[in-house]
Protein backbone atom coordinates (compact mmCIF):
# COMPACT_ATOMS: atom_id res chain seq x y z
CA UNK A 1 0.00 0.00 0.00
CA UNK A 2 2.72 2.39 0.98
CA UNK A 3 4.19 1.90 -2.93
CA UNK A 4 0.82 2.28 -4.59
CA UNK A 5 -0.15 5.27 -6.49
CA UNK A 6 -3.13 7.18 -4.42
CA UNK A 7 -5.29 7.33 -8.13
CA UNK A 8 -5.01 3.61 -8.28
CA UNK A 9 -5.86 3.40 -4.31
CA UNK A 10 -8.67 5.31 -4.77
CA UNK A 11 -10.14 3.48 -7.94
CA UNK A 12 -9.77 0.32 -5.80
CA UNK A 13 -11.71 1.88 -3.00
CA UNK A 14 -14.64 3.37 -5.36
CA UNK A 15 -17.80 3.13 -4.37
CA UNK A 16 -16.98 2.84 -0.65
CA UNK A 17 -17.62 6.22 0.16
CA UNK A 18 -15.75 8.07 3.38
CA UNK A 19 -12.55 8.20 0.53
CA UNK A 20 -10.70 10.58 3.22
CA UNK A 21 -10.42 6.95 5.08
CA UNK A 22 -8.27 5.57 2.18
CA UNK A 23 -6.09 8.45 1.63
CA UNK A 24 -5.22 7.77 5.55
CA UNK A 25 -4.56 4.78 4.85
CA UNK A 26 -2.09 5.11 2.32
CA UNK A 27 -0.30 8.32 3.91
CA UNK A 28 -0.35 5.76 7.10
CA UNK A 29 1.19 3.19 5.29
CA UNK A 30 3.81 5.18 4.17
CA UNK A 31 4.72 6.70 7.23
CA UNK A 32 4.89 3.12 9.21
CA UNK A 33 7.10 2.09 6.25
CA UNK A 34 9.47 4.95 6.37
CA UNK A 35 9.30 6.87 9.49
CA UNK A 36 9.02 3.60 12.04
CA UNK A 37 10.70 1.07 9.76
CA UNK A 38 8.00 -1.02 9.02
CA UNK A 39 7.06 -1.91 12.69
CA UNK A 40 3.28 -1.02 13.88
CA UNK A 41 2.92 0.82 16.79
CA UNK A 42 1.49 -1.19 19.58
CA UNK A 43 0.28 1.02 22.36
CA UNK A 44 -2.51 3.45 22.24
CA UNK A 45 -0.43 6.87 22.86
CA UNK A 46 1.98 5.88 19.68
CA UNK A 47 -1.17 4.96 17.53
CA UNK A 48 -3.11 7.83 17.87
CA UNK A 49 0.21 9.49 16.08
CA UNK A 50 -0.68 7.59 13.10
CA UNK A 51 -2.93 9.63 9.97
CA UNK A 52 -6.63 8.55 10.40
CA UNK A 53 -6.63 6.73 13.72
CA UNK A 54 -8.80 8.82 16.48
CA UNK A 55 -9.83 7.69 19.88
CA UNK A 56 -11.85 4.98 19.76
CA UNK A 57 -9.73 2.78 16.46
CA UNK A 58 -6.43 3.19 18.49
CA UNK A 59 -8.34 1.60 21.38
CA UNK A 60 -9.67 -1.31 19.49
CA UNK A 61 -6.38 -1.85 18.25
CA UNK A 62 -4.61 -1.52 21.54
CA UNK A 63 -7.00 -3.35 23.19
CA UNK A 64 -7.73 -6.59 20.80
CA UNK A 65 -4.11 -6.55 19.11
CA UNK A 66 -1.80 -5.76 22.24
CA UNK A 67 -3.99 -6.50 25.31
CA UNK A 68 -3.36 -2.38 26.81
CA UNK A 69 -5.96 -1.25 29.28
CA UNK A 70 -7.80 1.17 27.13
CA UNK A 71 -11.68 1.42 26.99
CA UNK A 72 -13.32 1.14 23.69
CA UNK A 73 -16.02 4.01 23.57
CA UNK A 74 -18.32 3.50 20.52
CA UNK A 75 -22.18 4.30 20.31
CA UNK A 76 -22.83 0.87 21.66
CA UNK A 77 -20.64 1.31 24.31
CA UNK A 78 -22.46 4.65 25.45
CA UNK A 79 -25.81 3.77 24.88
CA UNK A 80 -24.88 0.86 28.05
CA UNK A 81 -22.66 3.14 30.40
CA UNK A 82 -25.84 5.77 30.24
CA UNK A 83 -28.22 3.32 31.12
CA UNK A 84 -26.98 1.71 33.98
CA UNK A 85 -25.43 4.57 35.86
CA UNK A 86 -27.85 6.99 35.06
CA UNK A 87 -25.75 9.60 33.40
CA UNK A 88 -27.80 12.20 31.36
CA UNK A 89 -25.04 14.49 29.62
CA UNK A 90 -25.35 15.07 26.02
CA UNK A 91 -23.08 12.31 24.48
CA UNK A 92 -22.13 14.72 21.54
CA UNK A 93 -20.63 17.42 24.27
CA UNK A 94 -16.92 17.42 25.05
CA UNK A 95 -17.54 17.18 29.15
CA UNK A 96 -19.64 14.47 28.47
CA UNK A 97 -16.96 12.27 26.56
CA UNK A 98 -14.73 13.17 29.22
CA UNK A 99 -17.05 11.87 32.02
CA UNK A 100 -17.87 8.44 29.67
CA UNK A 101 -14.27 7.95 29.13
CA UNK A 102 -13.17 8.91 32.57
CA UNK A 103 -15.78 6.37 33.81
CA UNK A 104 -14.93 3.22 30.88
CA UNK A 105 -11.26 3.71 31.85
CA UNK A 106 -12.39 3.07 35.42
CA UNK A 107 -14.28 0.05 34.98
CA UNK A 108 -11.82 -1.48 32.13
CA UNK A 109 -9.15 -1.61 35.24
CA UNK A 110 -11.49 -3.80 36.91
CA UNK A 111 -11.55 -6.46 33.69
CA UNK A 112 -9.12 -9.56 33.55
CA UNK A 113 -8.94 -9.55 29.75
CA UNK A 114 -9.38 -5.84 27.98
CA UNK A 115 -9.82 -7.43 24.72
CA UNK A 116 -12.95 -9.80 25.70
CA UNK A 117 -14.26 -6.84 28.04
CA UNK A 118 -14.12 -4.28 25.40
CA UNK A 119 -15.84 -6.42 22.92
CA UNK A 120 -18.23 -7.95 25.24
CA UNK A 121 -19.99 -4.55 26.42
CA UNK A 122 -20.32 -3.62 22.60
CA UNK A 123 -22.37 -6.46 22.14
CA UNK A 124 -23.78 -6.05 24.85
CA UNK A 125 -25.45 -2.85 23.80
CA UNK A 126 -25.87 -4.19 20.34
CA UNK A 127 -28.34 -7.78 21.17
CA UNK A 128 -29.33 -6.73 24.54
CA UNK A 129 -29.35 -2.72 25.64
CA UNK A 130 -30.49 -2.17 22.12
CA UNK A 131 -31.61 1.63 21.30
CA UNK A 132 -35.18 0.89 20.86
CA UNK A 133 -37.11 -1.92 23.13
CA UNK A 134 -34.12 -3.38 24.63
CA UNK A 135 -34.36 -6.77 26.42
CA UNK A 136 -34.82 -5.50 30.34
CA UNK A 137 -37.05 -8.35 31.16
CA UNK A 138 -33.96 -10.73 30.62
CA UNK A 139 -31.10 -8.41 31.41
CA UNK A 140 -28.63 -9.35 33.91
CA UNK A 141 -27.92 -5.78 35.02
CA UNK A 142 -31.70 -5.23 35.68
CA UNK A 143 -31.37 -4.26 39.26
CA UNK A 144 -28.35 -2.17 38.62
CA UNK A 145 -29.80 0.12 35.81
CA UNK A 146 -30.74 3.22 36.78
CA UNK A 147 -32.38 3.52 33.57
CA UNK A 148 -34.56 0.66 34.25
CA UNK A 149 -35.15 1.53 37.81
CA UNK A 150 -36.79 4.76 37.01
CA UNK A 151 -38.22 3.66 33.55
CA UNK A 152 -35.76 6.07 31.70
CA UNK A 153 -34.83 3.37 28.81
CA UNK A 154 -36.03 5.85 25.94
CA UNK A 155 -34.40 8.94 26.92
CA UNK A 156 -30.95 7.74 27.71
CA UNK A 157 -28.49 8.24 26.07
CA UNK A 158 -28.92 11.70 25.69
CA UNK A 159 -28.05 12.64 22.27
CA UNK A 160 -28.99 16.46 20.18
CA UNK A 161 -30.39 15.80 16.78
CA UNK A 162 -28.31 15.64 13.63
CA UNK A 163 -27.53 18.67 11.66
CA UNK A 164 -30.09 18.87 8.70
CA UNK A 165 -28.73 17.29 5.62
CA UNK A 166 -27.09 19.88 3.45
CA UNK A 167 -28.72 20.15 0.22
CA UNK A 168 -26.03 20.65 -3.12
CA UNK A 169 -27.31 21.21 -6.87
CA UNK A 170 -24.82 20.01 -9.40
CA UNK A 171 -25.05 20.80 -13.21
CA UNK A 172 -22.55 18.46 -14.79
CA UNK A 173 -21.59 18.58 -18.89
CA UNK A 174 -20.55 16.01 -20.34
CA UNK A 175 -17.97 16.49 -23.33
CA UNK A 176 -17.31 13.90 -26.15
CA UNK A 177 -15.48 13.57 -28.91
CA UNK A 178 -15.17 10.91 -31.35
CA UNK A 179 -15.92 8.44 -27.90
CA UNK A 180 -13.41 10.36 -25.75
CA UNK A 181 -14.71 12.29 -22.62
CA UNK A 182 -13.24 14.93 -20.71
CA UNK A 183 -13.18 14.85 -17.56
CA UNK A 184 -11.10 16.44 -14.32
CA UNK A 185 -9.89 16.14 -11.14
CA UNK A 186 -11.85 17.21 -8.17
CA UNK A 187 -8.52 18.98 -6.24
CA UNK A 188 -10.53 20.98 -3.74
CA UNK A 189 -11.43 20.02 -0.14
CA UNK A 190 -14.27 19.36 -1.03
CA UNK A 191 -16.70 15.89 -1.27
CA UNK A 192 -14.63 13.05 -3.66
CA UNK A 193 -11.32 15.33 -3.46
CA UNK A 194 -8.89 13.61 -5.76
CA UNK A 195 -11.68 11.64 -7.68
CA UNK A 196 -12.92 12.40 -11.16
CA UNK A 197 -15.67 14.26 -12.46
CA UNK A 198 -16.76 16.30 -15.72
CA UNK A 199 -17.25 20.10 -15.78
CA UNK A 200 -19.29 20.78 -13.26
CA UNK A 201 -21.67 24.13 -11.98
CA UNK A 202 -23.14 24.30 -8.53
CA UNK A 203 -26.30 26.44 -7.73
CA UNK A 204 -28.00 27.83 -4.88
CA UNK A 205 -31.41 26.70 -5.93
CA UNK A 206 -32.43 23.64 -8.21
CA UNK A 207 -32.37 24.34 -12.06
CA UNK A 208 -33.83 22.53 -14.82
CA UNK A 209 -32.73 24.48 -17.81
CA UNK A 210 -29.84 25.49 -19.14
CA UNK A 211 -31.10 29.24 -19.98
CA UNK A 212 -31.54 29.39 -15.89
CA UNK A 213 -27.97 28.72 -15.20
CA UNK A 214 -26.35 32.14 -16.21
CA UNK A 215 -22.73 30.74 -16.82
CA UNK A 216 -20.12 32.64 -18.83
CA UNK A 217 -16.57 32.07 -19.72
CA UNK A 218 -14.84 29.05 -21.36
CA UNK A 219 -17.57 26.97 -20.27
CA UNK A 220 -20.17 28.92 -21.35
CA UNK A 221 -18.23 29.08 -25.13
CA UNK A 222 -17.99 25.01 -25.13
CA UNK A 223 -22.03 24.67 -24.54
CA UNK A 224 -22.66 27.09 -27.06
CA UNK A 225 -20.22 25.49 -29.54
CA UNK A 226 -21.04 22.02 -29.03
CA UNK A 227 -24.54 20.01 -29.95
CA UNK A 228 -26.53 19.23 -27.34
CA UNK A 229 -27.55 14.97 -27.60
CA UNK A 230 -29.86 14.32 -24.79
CA UNK A 231 -32.43 15.52 -22.88
CA UNK A 232 -30.74 16.27 -19.45
CA UNK A 233 -30.32 13.32 -17.10
CA UNK A 234 -31.00 13.43 -12.98
CA UNK A 235 -29.44 11.34 -10.37
CA UNK A 236 -29.16 12.31 -6.62
CA UNK A 237 -26.70 10.76 -4.20
CA UNK A 238 -27.09 11.19 -0.23
CA UNK A 239 -23.49 11.65 1.26
CA UNK A 240 -23.29 11.14 5.62
CA UNK A 241 -24.18 15.33 5.81
CA UNK A 242 -24.96 16.54 2.06
CA UNK A 243 -27.96 15.24 -0.60
CA UNK A 244 -25.83 16.02 -3.84
CA UNK A 245 -28.77 16.36 -6.67
CA UNK A 246 -27.23 16.46 -10.08
CA UNK A 247 -28.16 17.24 -13.64
CA UNK A 248 -25.96 15.37 -16.65
CA UNK A 249 -26.04 17.62 -19.87
CA UNK A 250 -24.54 15.69 -22.38
CA UNK A 251 -22.86 17.72 -25.82
CA UNK A 252 -20.28 16.57 -28.73
CA UNK A 253 -17.91 19.00 -29.62
CA UNK A 254 -16.06 18.78 -32.92
CA UNK A 255 -12.21 18.44 -33.45
CA UNK A 256 -12.01 22.25 -34.01
CA UNK A 257 -13.20 23.06 -30.78
CA UNK A 258 -11.71 19.83 -28.81
CA UNK A 259 -8.42 20.62 -28.92
CA UNK A 260 -8.71 23.51 -26.56
CA UNK A 261 -10.67 22.25 -23.18
CA UNK A 262 -11.26 24.59 -20.86
CA UNK A 263 -8.87 24.84 -17.76
CA UNK A 264 -8.67 21.49 -15.78
CA UNK A 265 -10.50 19.17 -18.48
CA UNK A 266 -8.29 16.46 -20.12
CA UNK A 267 -9.53 13.72 -22.71
CA UNK A 268 -9.85 10.68 -21.95
CA UNK A 269 -10.65 7.27 -24.20
CA UNK A 270 -13.24 4.60 -22.58
CA UNK A 271 -10.52 2.81 -21.03
CA UNK A 272 -8.88 5.67 -19.24
CA UNK A 273 -12.24 6.45 -18.11
CA UNK A 274 -12.79 3.31 -16.30
CA UNK A 275 -9.07 3.36 -14.76
CA UNK A 276 -10.16 6.53 -13.41
CA UNK A 277 -11.18 6.80 -9.35
CA UNK A 278 -14.81 8.35 -9.76
CA UNK A 279 -17.68 9.11 -6.92
CA UNK A 280 -20.53 6.51 -7.43
CA UNK A 281 -22.61 9.37 -8.93
CA UNK A 282 -20.52 9.65 -11.79
CA UNK A 283 -20.01 5.52 -12.00
CA UNK A 284 -23.60 5.12 -12.07
CA UNK A 285 -24.21 7.73 -14.91
CA UNK A 286 -21.30 5.99 -17.08
CA UNK A 287 -23.05 2.69 -16.85
CA UNK A 288 -23.78 1.23 -20.16
CA UNK A 289 -23.43 4.70 -22.24
CA UNK A 290 -19.26 4.88 -21.61
CA UNK A 291 -18.51 3.21 -25.16
CA UNK A 292 -21.42 4.79 -27.17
Amino acid sequence: MAQADERDLLRLWQGLGYYSRARNLHQTAKDVTTDLKGEFPDSYLNLLKLKGIGVYTAAAIASFAFGERVPVVDGNVYRVLARVFGIDEDITTTPAKKTFATLASRLIQQATDSATYNQAIMEFGAIQCTPVSPDCMLCPLQQQCVAYQTGRQRSLPVKSKKAAVRERFFHYFVFRNHGRLALRERTDRDVWQNLYDFALLETDEPKTRLQELGFTGALEKWVLRGIQTAPPVAATQLLSHQRIKALFYEFDVSDGVAGALPEGLTWYSPDEVRALPKPALIVNYLAGCLDK
